[in-house]
């Protein structure tokens, strides 16, 4: 499972680090996604619709930047019904209510244009106020919208300027709508759209064609942004990582036979790719024993004596974390009875092994080949 990763603060930690994928392109139509600088709620007169707010203090509210909320005026035609003057905008709360459908449309991986249209046809037509919505469409994913009010006074942004989409290039919509989702620090909207991704699509499409070019993106973008949006990679991360524990497991029969043994190479702190691994195995009802993060050289021997495992597998995220001695150490400890003494297959997973192959192990190239290499020990190569 080769995927290489950027050193961020969030994988810097010993709990759940991620391990990130980057797709680097230009978003076709980037939706930025957070909040800026551009001054606070400012004190407007009365409409005859409700107290109308600027377009600094909506993008606040609603998490979005203020060139999103002109581009999508422009664009599509959801903007304010009242204005003062040639230009300014006031927003009132039934403009901000046709914001809130094109928020959690797009945030799913609608698109924009198409999102509009639902969000202009959601709205009640000339009985009620100009602007009004009806209740959100069924495609709204389920929890708090983007555009509910804090808990308490808004609070302004450490450091200045605009916060952009995330870098992703041509990737499936589901996995579009949760790196805005993640940008917005909306956990509702993140965890709806990683259960319903893993419902349809299973894991490892999952986990492929959806949480890892978002992590990695939002890696890429941090890397590059002076370490802003590292609150982004950790609660992605954190949302992911909660995500795969909640994948079905396929119940153990009462003699599993001996367990597969996972766990990062001594150093190494990237955990997620191990945690989706883990959670394929459960989910074929393979036995696993998983030991998380920078696990001692002495401490894997002892686990590896202790449960007498079908495999062992090391994941290395760095070269500086792959130690080839190890894997041979590993590989060389044998247990049982004399005349029937076994040994555990050994399996080099990550891009710290890349380069020469690893003597004495297998290297999957991805998270579907390591699942059915260790499938195939229990005759359990598919989910069922």
């Amino acid at each position: 499972m080769p995927h290489r990763t950027p050193s961020s603060p969030a994988s810097r930690r010993t709990a759940r680090p991620s391990t990130t994928i980057t797709v680097a392109a230009a978003d076709p139509d980037p939706v930025s996604a957070a909040v800026t600088g551009d001054g606070g709620p400012a004190a407007v007169p009365d409409t005859p619709y409700g107290a109308a707010l600027t377009t600094g203090a909506v993008a606040r509210r609603l998490g979005v930047a203020p060139t999103t909320l002109r581009s999508w005026d422009r664009r599509y035609g959801i903007g304010p019904v009242h204005h003062e003057g040639a230009k300014h905008r006031r927003w009132t709360p039934a403009d901000i209510a046709v914001l809130e459908t094109m928020c959690r449309l797009t945030a799913a991986g609608v698109p924009p244009a198409e999102a509009a249209r639902t969000a202009r046809s959601a709205a009640v037509a000339p009985s009620g106020p100009p602007g009004a919505v009806a209740a959100a469409p069924a495609e709204a994913p389920p929890g708090p919208g983007p555009g509910a009010p804090p808990d308490g006074p808004a609070r302004r942004p450490a450091r200045p300027g605009n916060w952009g989409a995330l870098p992703l290039g041509r990737v499936r919509p589901e996995c579009r709508g949760l790196a805005r989702a993640a940008v917005r620090l909306d956990s509702g909207a993140v965890d709806a759209l990683l259960g319903e991704v893993l419902a349809a699509h299973g894991l490892v499409t999952a986990w492929d064609e959806v949480m890892m070019p978002a992590l990695r993106a939002v890696g890429r973008k941090w890397e590059t942004s002076g370490e802003r949006y590292v609150e982004v990679e950790h609660l992605l991360s954190w949302h992911i990582s909660s995500a795969l524990r909640r994948v079905p497991a396929r119940p153990v029969p009462p003699q599993p036979g001996p367990p597969v043994v996972v766990a990062c190479a001594p150093g190494e702190l990237h955990t997620l790719p191990l945690e989706a691994l883990t959670a394929g195995l459960a989910e074929r009802g393979v036995p696993v024993r998983m030991f998380g993060a920078a696990v001692p050289a002495d401490a894997l021997d002892e686990a590896v004596r202790r449960a007498g495992p079908a495999a062992v597998v090391l994941w290395s995220q760095s070269r500086a974390t792959a130690g080839r001695a190890l894997v041979r150490r590993v590989g060389g400890m044998t247990w049982g009875v004399r005349g029937a003494r076994t040994r555990a297959t050994v399996m080099a997973a990550g891009p710290g092994w890349a380069g020469a192959p690893v003597e004495g192990a297998v290297q999957p190239a991805s998270l579907g080949e390591a699942l059915r290499i260790l499938g195939a020990l229990y005759g359990r190569d598919l989910p069922g």
